[in-house]
């Protein structure tokens, strides 16, 4: 039988990871990844690319394959709580010492790169709405588009830009890296106090807009605007991955398999509970604001793709000056809210792979006194930094379309394999009306990625991830003897005790 991650083994030496997240703490740590920046930066970047407050198909379709997939990541992350998350699932989907070996390892080489995009993306998003108090951040000092010409690829674009701003986002990356240098049980109490923070901010945005509520103006849709036609399309498609980038980050307590407490039913609970919250608040908060910012505005903010800070515009609108002061500065509180989950959650993936001999062996060393993967956060926080000098549209592009086509469709469709290879597997959590989950998160990620206009910039950044990969992957499997030049050892994972 092949082990599985999160089992017992009497090998584990060294210190180990505590459980010390329960069922609060793992969906507070949930719901402050998946909110984050992004409803209240994203929201011009999603009428803009729909043309209109049916944007709001976006966010109703977004959350529909987020459950969806949510189901995925439930039903694997109750039978394989350790520590990694996908790592661990796609190592077991496609068989521990063979070809589940290579896509394990292209999981966490492609979140060398997606990781530190999406944390970037918080960090560059607080940025923009500290704009609104000071301006003088929003001044570039320098903006290059690069093009690097790929034999069968085509061009690779890169957009870089640098503004006042921009150093305030590389210092949130390094602030967020010294907070979380410390125990995860100071953490769980630490996460229950930046969720409250996000849910007031939440909470006084949607009380603002019901009670200056316009429905005329909320749904004043303009001409055609559900006329099924190629522009539609493309249009739902691009707003839906804007929707796919808000609503990500309710897997994130799947990566903390090895610190949660009772993880068969706290992981399936924690995820669906945080999808479900994070979906009610996010089509009602973004009604309540195009009832009271006509969309017309909205759409120009987006295209011009500055002062995007419309919930800042939206409370001076309805309260005044002083209002949009306070928001901001609660929403720049969501933003690092958002930015330390992620950081929370990524810098235990690599931690576990090089466990596991299966990344490069530094990433595996735990803090001799806070016990926790200390290499593996201050490398996700440095590159992070770096990231912090691209554009955000670039960023949350780049990072959803990654994401999708070197994780998110090989493990839904995994989840399937697993149940074929291996039905004795127990299951604390099984997937509702399986298969259907499954395909209908497949097919979501298919359509986003090809029915958007101009698909194909960022899937040479996949393909070139992909094809680099795999030749890092052979170069360490010929020089270690590893599949598929020759067998590979029996994982050794420290830490991954299910007591």
């Amino acid at each position: 039988m092949s082990h599985i991650p999160g089992q017992n083994d009497a090998r584990e030496t060294g210190p180990r990871l505590i459980r010390g997240v329960g069922l609060g703490s793992a969906t507070a740590l949930n719901m402050i990844d998946m909110i984050g920046v992004g409803p209240f930066i994203t929201l011009p970047l999603i009428v803009s690319a729909m043309g209109g407050p049916q944007a709001i198909l976006g966010w109703i379709l977004g959350a529909i394959f987020a459950m969806c997939d949510g189901l995925v990541w439930a039903e694997l992350g109750a039978a394989m709580p350790g520590s990694g998350g996908s790592y661990r699932y796609l190592k077991e989907i496609y068989g521990p010492r063979s070809f589940g070996r290579l896509i394990s390892f292209l999981f966490i080489w492609q979140l060398s790169f997606s990781a530190p995009l999406s944390i970037a993306s918080g960090c560059i998003g607080l940025s923009q709405y500290a704009g609104y108090f000071w301006p003088g951040l929003e001044h570039t000092y320098f903006a290059h588009n690069g093009s690097v010409s790929l034999p069968l690829l085509g061009a690779l674009q890169v957009n870089w830009l640098v503004t006042s701003g921009t150093f305030l986002a590389v210092g949130m990356c390094f602030f967020a890296v010294l907070l979380l240098y410390r125990r995860i049980t100071s953490i769980g109490k630490l996460s229950k106090l930046l969720w409250l923070g996000v849910m007031v901010t939440m909470g006084w945005i949607i009380f603002a807009g019901l009670t200056h509520f316009n429905a005329r103006r909320a749904f004043s849709f303009p001409p055609g605007a559900f006329t099924l036609s190629r522009e539609f399309f493309h249009g739902l498609a691009a707003g839906m991955l804007i929707a796919a980038y808000d609503y990500w980050g309710y897997y994130n307590v799947c990566f903390l398999g090895d610190e949660v407490k009772d993880p068969g039913k706290t992981i399936p609970r924690a995820l669906l509970l945080s999808i479900l919250l994070v979906a009610c608040l996010y089509i009602v908060m973004n009604i309540s604001i195009l009832a009271v910012v006509p969309w017309q505005q909205v759409v120009r903010v987006g295209q011009a793709s500055s002062g995007l800070y419309i919930v800042s515009v939206f409370m001076q609108m309805t309260y005044g000056a002083w209002a949009a002061r306070v928001v901001t500065g609660l929403i720049m509180w969501t933003a690092f809210a958002s930015v330390f989950s992620l950081m929370l959650g990524y810098s235990r993936v690599p931690y576990a792979a090089a466990l596991d001999g299966n990344y490069f062996r530094v990433f595996g060393r735990i803090h001799p006194t806070y016990r926790f993967p200390y290499v593996s956060l201050v490398a996700l926080g440095s590159v992070a930094a770096v990231f912090c000098f691209l554009r955000l549209a670039d960023v949350i592009a780049a990072l959803v379309v990654i994401r999708i086509m070197l994780q998110f469709l090989v493990q839904a469709i995994g989840v399937i394999v697993l149940r074929i290879r291996r039905p004795d597997l127990p299951r604390p959590f099984r997937m509702w009306l399986y298969p259907l989950p499954a395909l209908l998160a497949s097919f979501g990620f298919l359509f986003i990625l090809v029915k958007r206009p101009n698909p194909y910039k960022e899937v040479r950044y996949a393909a070139v991830i992909l094809i680099v990969g795999v030749i890092v992957y052979l170069v360490r499997a010929w020089r270690n003897g590893e599949w598929p030049f020759g067998e590979s050892a029996p994982a050794v994972l420290e830490g991954a005790s299910s007591n």
